[in-house]
């Protein structure tokens, strides 16, 4: 059975779309897809066979992939069917199986994904949570309500995290980890409850950051986990020794403003560090 076409876009003719629908040019839907009330496709997405979309905004360049889900209602007791919904910005690709539930009704009424983000198979975004641009989610990962998610993160397969946790920019969490409290900004991530053991260098390196303000963030992060201070210390110790760059104080921000705290010292294995940043 041909495609039918129509101004540049394609949709299959077994595709179901509600009146309400708005689809914007050059947009492919493949076969026995359910587009629901109240979503908006962007112009060049593909939404490829048996996708389910409702009460969704879809930015443009994105891909979604075979059996995902995004808009449905949230796993939330004390949703009762308020007007609520997900944005995703450009380019971003939600491969099979993923889920992206609508908000519950508290704060914007909105769950966020950010432009330029892969969300890998049976990645789990659950309501309100909010992902910045970059992000990448593998296999697996599942995100309780309200978890923010920094630009750049990247999260392991497996992964799960508490409800209303953040995890900062640029974090890398291994796979099978999993936490109740906060990620740090530009740190390496593991354990069952995850702990920072290292920066991510590599990470700031991609994004251009220099070898001097790396270098600082290194040692800023070595007063953090450090066993002679607690946390006030560090930080007291980081401003009165530690060149500040606007990394620096992301960290210290997020570290202040956190209301689940943050684990910084692992149950058994120790931090891998050395004398440089690397």
């Amino acid at each position: 059975m041909t495609n039918t076409v129509i101004d540049k876009t394609s949709i299959h003719p077994s595709a179901v779309i509600h009146p309400s629908a708005q689809i914007g040019e050059g947009v492919i839907i493949g076969p026995n897809v359910v587009i629901g009330e109240d979503v908006i496709i962007g112009n060049g997405t593909r939404v490829i066979a048996n996708a389910y979309i409702e009460y969704a905004e879809i930015g443009e360049n994105c891909t979604i992939s075979p059996f995902s889900t995004i808009g449905s209602e949230p796993q939330d007791l004390g949703y009762k069917g308020e007007k609520t919904k997900v944005v995703i910005g450009n380019e971003t690709i939600i491969k099979e199986n993923v889920t992206i539930h609508r908000g519950a009704a508290c704060g914007d009424y909105t769950t966020r994904v950010g432009n330029k983000c892969l969300l890998m198979v049976g990645s789990h975004v659950a309501h309100n949570c909010v992902l910045a641009d970059q992000v990448i989610l593998a296999n697996l990962v599942t995100l309780g309500g309200h978890v923010h998610v920094g630009f750049g993160a990247f999260v392991g397969g497996m992964s799960v995290f508490h409800q209303n946790i953040r995890i900062g920019d640029m974090a890398i969490i291994s796979g099978f980890s999993a936490s109740r409290q906060d990620i740090l900004p530009y740190s390496k991530n593991d354990g069952r409850p995850s702990v920072p053991r290292g920066i991510n260098v590599i990470a700031l390196k991609r994004r251009g950051v220099p070898l001097e303000i790396r270098s600082n963030i290194n040692l800023a992060f070595k007063y953090l986990i450090s066993d002679d201070y607690n946390t006030s210390q560090a930080i007291e110790k980081i401003k009165a020794e530690v060149p500040m760059n606007e990394y620096i104080e992301n960290m210290i921000e997020f570290v202040q403003s956190s209301k689940r705290g943050l684990r910084f010292k692992p149950n058994k294995s120790g931090h891998q560090l050395s004398d440089s940043e690397e």
